[in-house]
C-alpha cells in the first residue's frame, strides 16, 4: 500500500514537474517575442530621433534664419552709417 502510494506521489510530482517545465519554456518564447518587438520599436524611435535632430539642424542654420527675416520681416544688413555702435 506505501509502496503503490509513494509510485503515485512520485508520477504526479513527475508529471506536475513536466507540466511546469513546458509552461515556463512557453513563457520565455512569449517574452523573447515581446523583446524582439521592443527591440524593433526601439530601433525605429532612434531613427525617428536622428531624423528630427538632422531637422532641428536644419531649421536652426543663419543661412536659413536671415532668409525669413528678409523675407517675412523685411529686414536688411544696415550700412555703415546706419550702423550705430553703443560702448558701455
Amino acid at each position: 500500500m506505501i509502496r503503490s502510494l509513494a509510485i503515485i506521489v512520485l508520477f504526479l510530482a513527475t508529471l506536475s514537474s513536466a507540466l511546469a517545465s513546458i509552461w515556463v519554456r512557453h513563457e520565455a518564447r512569449k517574452l523573447v517575442q515581446q523583446l524582439q518587438a521592443l527591440d524593433e520599436v526601439r530601433d525605429e524611435l532612434y531613427e525617428e530621433w536622428g531624423r528630427l535632430q538632422l531637422e532641428q539642424a536644419t531649421w536652426g542654420t543663419h543661412s536659413r534664419l536671415e532668409a525669413i527675416a528678409r523675407k517675412n520681416l523685411g529686414m536688411t544688413v544696415p550700412r555703415g552709417e546706419q550702423a550705430i555702435v553703443v560702448s558701455p
